[in-house]
């Protein structure tokens, strides 16, 4: 089954509205989206280059709905989310589906030069920024990119001025909630201008799980000369949820980028991170880690180039499954002609804790220049059984020993977040998910919003 087809359908029966719903930098790159689905002609399946275990196709093959009318959902923000991250004072901002929902003391907490607001307002308050930035770096020749810039009805935009450094993390929270089958088309996009600083740490959650959900989101990153930028998505969804992420980072010279993806339950979810360094002397981190167990499945892909000199990137992914749990990673470098003096690393690193999970992984480099320092490399192994053995001499339960030791195995990534309070928060996550309590942020005791109307 050709699941393309169902969603071009939709969309050429309901344009009107959905343009009407939208906003005219949207709507521009509609055309074009079109045109690049055309020439796809379906969605990337299991098998095809970089998608050896995900297919795309499957999972927009079931007959999801699409709010293209934009009706209110309300959510209860208090039942699946509560504060995240104590000690750390965000600017908050919601996402209910695909509609942006400011927290009541977002605009009057921002400092001078930071703008978090939804695209649509963007559009009328600054036209030539959302204009200028969106859809430039994420590639619209892709069929997942194409298929959302197709169907997205409004997003978010976090912008920072030049020399803006403020000392707040910006927080989205993101909530799918549907009591039936729906697709939710999402979009963020981030610009840090010239010697600008940002941390944006976006959480995704499921209010319910009794019905087959997808999100489709396309997040686009820009780091302007001497900006720096973290980025940090931390996923809790549910069994019942699938999700296709793409996030597309520009560097500039001097710049500084770090990026951190956590899997700590979902159902199907396929991440993908395409980074162009496009300036000199930058410093790219990228690392990302899951938590497979039962049926979930997760997929992370990289693509980062190298198109100028002095750069040096870092990648580092880890996954722990267990029980029938499935993951995959296929990351590649590519230092590109005349990127001379570049150092860059690559490194998967997993863990199968029982004899059902499977991992495949693909690390790739492609160097087209002498005068670089580039590694990469990929290991798969089971719990170290002497070191259990030991910890069970010295009375501790086999139980209790596995969930030690997976919890340090990924302890350095949660060392890579710049952000200490987000850092100490993800730390007890990770320790409470492999005790085998869903993870998530239920159990801090903080106020929250009550509730919020699409």
């Amino acid at each position: 089954m050709n699941a393309l087809n169902q969603y071009t359908d939709l969309f050429e029966a309901n344009r009107a509205v959905i343009e009407a719903n939208s906003t005219e930098p949207l709507n521009a790159l509609r055309p074009q989206a079109l045109e690049a689905l055309c020439l796809a002609g379906r969605l990337p399946d299991r098998g095809d280059e970089g998608f050896e275990k995900t297919s795309v196709n499957d999972m927009f093959a079931p007959d999801f709905g699409v709010n293209i009318n934009r009706l209110p959902l309300p959510a209860d923000v208090a039942a699946s989310f509560r504060c995240g991250v104590p000690n750390l004072s965000t600017l908050l901002g919601i996402v209910v589906n695909d509609r942006f929902v400011p927290s009541s003391t977002l605009q009057s907490n921002l400092p001078e030069g930071v703008t978090v607001c939804s695209l649509a307002h963007a559009a009328l308050t600054m036209p030539d920024v959302v204009r200028r930035y969106y859809g430039q770096a994420a590639r619209i020749s892709d069929a997942g990119t194409a298929l959302n810039t197709l169907l997205a009805q409004d997003g978010v935009l976090v912008h920072v001025a030049k020399g803006v450094r403020p000392g707040r993390a910006v927080q989205i929270v993101e909530i799918l909630n549907s009591t039936f089958p729906l697709l939710v088309a999402r979009r963020v996009l981030v610009v840090a201008e010239e010697g600008a600083k940002i941390a944006v740490l976006k959480c995704d959650h499921t209010q319910y799980g009794s019905e087959k959900c997808l999100t489709s989101e396309v997040v686009e990153i820009y780091a302007g000369r001497d900006a720096e930028v973290e980025w940090y998505d931390i996923e809790e969804s549910d069994a019942s949820t699938a999700r296709y992420c793409q996030v597309y980072a520009r560097q500039e010279a001097g710049s500084s980028l770090t990026i951190c993806g956590t899997t700590l339950t979902n159902g199907v979810t396929r991440n993908e991170f395409d980074i162009d360094i496009a300036g000199e002397h930058t410093h790219t981190k990228l690392s990302g880690m899951a938590i497979g167990s039962g049926t979930q499945h997760v997929d992370n892909s990289s693509n980062l180039r190298h198109a100028a000199c002095h750069g040096r990137s870092d990648q580092l992914f880890k996954y722990v499954l267990d029980e029938g749990a499935t993951a995959a990673f296929e990351g590649s470098i590519e230092v590109c002609h005349g990127a001379r003096f570049v150092e860059a690393y690559q490194s998967n690193r997993n863990i199968l804790a029982s004899r059902d999970a499977r991992m495949h992984t693909k690390p790739q480099l492609l160097i087209y220049n002498d005068d670089v320092k580039c590694s990469h490399g990929a290991t798969t192994g089971q719990l170290d059984a002497k070191a259990l053995f030991y910890m069970q001499a010295r009375g501790i339960s086999l139980a209790e020993a596995r969930r030690m030791l997976m919890q340090a195995f990924m302890v350095d990534v949660v060392d890579t977040i710049e952000l200490e309070p987000l850092r100490d928060r993800l730390r007890h996550l990770v320790e409470q998910r492999f005790a085998g309590v869903k993870a998530g942020c239920r159990d801090c005791g903080s106020a929250c919003e009550p509730s919020v109307q699409q």
